[in-house]
Formats: C-alpha cells, sequence, structure tokens
C-alpha cells in the first residue's frame, strides 16, 4: 500500500474572485513600438508603421467608465480605439507614441479633476 497524506485523488480548489467597485484607474502602461505579433494576437490592424506605432492599455473601475475615457481619447488625439469593454472596464488605443500618451494623459487628468477618481501613474515599456 502506498503513502497516502489523507486527501483524496480528486483534491477540488475553490477561488473566489471578487471586484471592489472603486473610482480609480489600476493601470496605464504605453507599449512603444510593439512587434507585429501582438497586434495579430490582439485582433487589432497589424497592418501600420510599426516605427511609429504604440499601444495604450488601461483598466478602470467602475467598469461602464470605459465608455466615457475611450471617448476622451479619441477626442484627446488621433488614436484608434483597440478594444473597449464596458464589462471589464479595459481600453486598448493605437497610435503614435505621442498620440497615446497624449490620450491617456488626458484620461487620467479629467478622470482626476472632473470625477475624482484614484489614478495610477502611467507606465511604459
Amino acid at each position: 500500500m502506498g503513502y497516502t497524506d489523507g486527501m483524496s485523488e480528486e483534491t477540488k480548489q475553490r477561488i473566489v474572485q471578487e471586484l471592489v467597485p472603486g473610482k480609480q484607474i489600476t493601470l496605464a502602461h504605453i507599449i512603444a513600438n510593439p512587434d507585429k505579433e501582438l497586434y495579430i494576437k490582439l485582433g487589432m490592424n497589424p497592418n501600420i508603421d510599426y516605427a511609429k506605432s504604440a499601444i495604450g492599455v488601461m483598466t478602470i473601475s467602475p467598469a461602464e467608465t470605459a465608455i466615457i475615457i475611450a471617448d476622451i481619447a479619441i477626442k484627446a488625439a488621433g488614436i484608434e480605439i483597440g478594444f473597449v469593454d464596458r464589462f471589464s472596464g479595459s481600453l486598448i488605443v493605437t497610435g503614435t507614441v505621442s498620440e497615446v500618451e497624449a490620450s491617456t494623459n488626458a484620461i487620467l487628468d479629467y478622470v482626476d479633476r472632473k470625477l475624482g477618481f484614484t489614478i495610477c501613474e502611467i507606465t511604459r515599456t
């Protein structure tokens, strides 16, 4: 008979995920000069001028606010929306590095000043 630790062969693990609603931007990241493969994996147009490209990624809660920040991003700079999800609070934009940076700064400024959100710093790779 083999060693047993008292646990059944089918030990089940339960993971609980919880979203605590708050007014915050938890991620604001700019990827400068991403590889073409990243655009493809994200389902975005890979046929752009890569020497002048960037991807901006943001997460916000409440999630519905992603609609507002997508609108701000478009109006602030010549970016394109790659993805917006009002259920998860995700926003992905693309454009030149300066366009993505301008739209990200405009979003952070607006939600900080007008909506009283907690914001994070912009990170870059």
